[in-house]
């Protein structure tokens, strides 16, 4: 059966699971269960919470399947869901220094600023430590999620020019960070090689 339907998208098997096909959504957690974990881990910090979250994502989805518009992406759906049970789990349990950073101005890219280095893993630890909790999961679900702007602004419930914003604020308050530490590392920060630096295969998460 699962072969059977691996081939359909994710919005033919959410209509299939519209329609009581159980098969239908066991396939799609096959397919999202690891990126669900893997967004609630980076965003909470703490494996016991990120499997919790996970679940609780797909028991609401199933639950309210009903409300599922296949017009639309069934991942911007998903993740919507699962950005609120981040949310609400939270607001259960805050997070002690999570203060957003001052801002200033600057121009460089800090993506190129790791393009020489193999270091995805610490950048997203950094992300988590120093950013906001918007700013880190809009940077993530459009970096490591590859949605676009429009999904992103879906998903956080923002408007397309306030998720650019974040975006532009969450990538200098990491370019600012990244310099400090390489300056504390006592190493030149290496020549700007413009704005082509690969993000994909920068900035994924090693498995």
């Amino acid at each position: 059966m699962a072969e059977a339907l691996s081939h359909l998208t994710d919005e033919e098997l959410a209509h299939r699971a519209q329609a009581g096909e159980v098969g239908a959504f066991e396939t799609l957690v096959e397919r999202f269960e690891a990126r669900i974990y893997r967004f609630a881990l980076h965003w909470c910090g703490r494996e016991a919470d990120a499997r919790e979250i996970t679940q609780d994502t797909f028991v609401a989805a199933y639950l309210h399947l009903n409300r599922f518009d296949s017009a639309h992406a069934f991942v911007t759906w998903l993740f919507t869901i699962a950005r609120r049970k981040c949310i609400d789990h939270a607001r259960r349990a805050p997070v002690v220094g999570a203060e957003p950073i001052g801002e200033e101005a600057d121009t460089h890219d800090p993506f190129e600023l790791m393009a020489r280095r193999e270091a995805c893993d610490d950048l997203w630890a950094l992300a988590r430590r120093v950013l906001p909790a918007t700013q880190f999961q809009t940077l993530w679900l459009h970096y490591v999620e590859d949605l676009s702007v429009r999904d992103v602004a879906r998903v956080t419930g923002k408007t397309l020019p306030h998720v650019k914003v974040l975006l532009f604020r969450a990538r200098r308050t990491l370019g600012r960070e990244l310099r400090v530490r390489r300056a504390l590392e006592g190493a030149s920060a290496p020549a700007p090689s413009g704005p082509a630096v690969a993000v994909s295969g920068l900035i994924k998460p090693t498995p």
